[in-house]
């Protein structure tokens, strides 16, 4: 299962992204900030051969937008987690398939002292609860969660190449924080690759474009699989697909993929 935000899925599709999921081996692939309308994509990307494939784009032309891809038709899909004010946003699709419902997250990014921010916060204080409704709805119906996707926080120090210098931005206050933690909370939901790998530094997944960042490696670990408690501990195996070179990425993050040994 990979997750990854393509920073614009047309974009990606002329640098790399095609023949980068034509090689895929993940059975899931879920994608972040796809900006397009379906019909905008070209055939090979908006319906690739052997995918079954859903769009959320969102209501505001250009901006946000989440999609799944998957090897067998999901049994069903459902778009928002009933929000009034999200459900159209193009922020957050979750499918049906056997055992496991997996969904695709583009979580706001916000900025310190702008309405993004206030934005972002009403986000967080309407998805958490709908997260532990997922988890209890999944159980009682003997099935597992993954919410794979661009949660723009990062947990712990760990988590960002320089820390000291972002405590007061957003995707590292401490609020944020915090609400992770919640989500994680008496094993709720567990970080999958942090779990495999608790004492790793990063590895990191989203790098800025803005001087030699990528490079240097100075990134944030804010793509994320969580998954609830019994699904996690069936992962194997979890990597970050990093370009070997800044001329080789086709997005300003990189896919995040989760062996799960679901037999």
């Amino acid at each position: 299962m990979t997750s990854v935000n393509v920073n614009g899925l047309r974009a990606a599709a002329k640098k790399g992204f095609v023949p980068w999921l034509a090689a895929t081996e993940a059975d899931v692939i879920c994608l972040q900030e796809v900006r397009a309308e379906p019909e905008q994509l070209p055939q090979g990307v908006r319906q690739p051969d052997g995918w079954h494939t859903t769009h959320a784009p969102a209501g505001a032309k250009g901006r946000a937008g989440v999609s799944l891809y998957t090897r067998r038709e999901p049994d069903e899909v459902r778009i928002g987690f009933g929000s009034q004010e999200f459900d159209g946003s193009g922020r957050y699709i979750e499918a049906d398939l056997p055992g496991v419902t997996v969904a695709s997250l583009y979580l706001p990014s916000g900025e310190v002292g702008t309405e993004r921010q206030d934005e972002k916060m009403r986000f967080l204080g309407e998805f958490l609860p709908y997260l532990h409704e997922l988890k209890a709805r999944a159980a009682h119906d003997g099935r597992e969660v993954v919410v794979c996707g661009d949660w723009n926080i990062a947990h712990r120090e760990t988590d960002l190449k320089n820390w000291r210098g972002n405590r007061k931005n957003s995707g590292f206050l401490p609020e944020e924080r915090q609400w992770l933690s919640e989500v994680y909370a008496e094993g709720a939901y567990v970080d999958v690759f942090r779990a495999l790998h608790p004492d790793q530094e990063g590895p990191y997944t989203w790098w800025s474009y803005r001087g030699r960042a990528f490079d240097n490696d100075s990134g944030w670990r804010i793509d994320l699989q969580v998954a609830t408690e019994r699904l996690a501990a069936l992962a194997v195996k979890a990597f970050v697909e990093r370009a070997e070179t800044h001329e080789e990425r086709w997005s300003d993050h990189a896919p995040v993929t989760v062996v799960y040994d679901l037999l």
